[in-house]
């Protein structure tokens, strides 16, 4: 059986995670809806290919799920050490400066990521 400190954890992750990522995907189908990544939803479930669809919602879904992973942490409400491999811990949201999101969005994936993503944003560099 899990701890009361991992059940506490577990409700924050699911509740400020995983939910708050889905409501946010699910704006996206609002027929209002107006952001590029909407816009891009909504072309790619007028062209009628599934496939072209999920790859299309699959990155996204994702990068919004990390993004509310590090907003939490940005905020304060998901408080998270991370120990490198010289060994040194730190505290992410002092460290992070309010700035995980930030980073991520512009330009950790790109620096890092192997696989596919949309930058909604790169004509505005």
């Amino acid at each position: 059986m899990p701890s009361t400190e991992i059940e506490q954890f577990a409700e924050l992750l699911v509740q400020k995670i995983r939910d708050v990522a889905v409501a946010s995907c699910d704006s996206a189908m609002r027929p209002n809806a107006k952001y590029p990544l909407a816009k891009r939803w909504k072309a790619a479930i007028d062209g009628g290919d599934q496939a072209d669809l999920l790859r299309e919602v699959i990155p996204d879904a994702v990068d919004r799920a990390v993004c509310q992973l590090l907003r939490a942490i940005d905020e304060g409400g998901l408080k998270l050490s991370f120990t490198a491999t010289n060994g040194k811990t730190i505290d992410l949201t002092e460290e992070g400066l309010g700035e995980l999101v930030g980073w991520y969005m512009g330009t950790w994936r790109a620096q890092y990521s192997k696989a596919r993503f949309v930058d909604d944003f790169a004509d505005l560099a």
